[in-house]
């Protein structure tokens, strides 16, 4: 169905995760590419002088190495891409970048600021010209 999936996961969400990869790769295509995605936010920078410098680093490897273990507990063929950056704007620069087809987002239980869908999968939808599947 699909050439190219991006599927961001937070690496806290472990669980969300390997649904949401689950499902990209049910919807791939033979010989399609899902690109497994996880964001590092920015700090601001009035709190970057107080950060150590390896905190950054330190997120970075975690990150990577949570999104591995995912693709060997899911045995999902996948590439590993890390960004920084606001998430929902980093998510769609990703799409575009790959010429992807569809973008899958994993959904959490929300609160009362983002009732619906939650804040960063709520912004991928409004703002992405691709299909965007929002898993719940």
């Amino acid at each position: 169905m699909y050439k190219k999936i991006i599927v961001p996961v937070d690496p806290a969400a472990a669980d969300v995760g390997e649904r949401t990869l689950t499902k990209a790769k049910s919807l791939l295509d033979a010989g399609g590419e899902i690109v497994l995605l996880t964001i590092i936010e920015d700090i601001p920078g009035y709190l970057a002088i107080d950060v150590p410098v390896d905190l950054i680093e330190g997120a970075i490897n975690d990150a990577k190495a949570k999104l591995v273990e995912l693709k060997e507990k899911t045995g999902v063929t996948a590439h590993i891409e890390i960004r920084s950056g606001a998430p929902a704007r980093e998510i769609l620069a990703t799409a575009e970048e790959h010429k992807a087809d569809l973008i899958i987002v994993g959904s959490h239980v929300p609160d009362f600021s983002n009732y619906f869908i939650g804040a960063t999968a709520d912004r991928v939808v409004r703002h992405s010209k691709i299909s965007v599947l929002v898993d719940r």
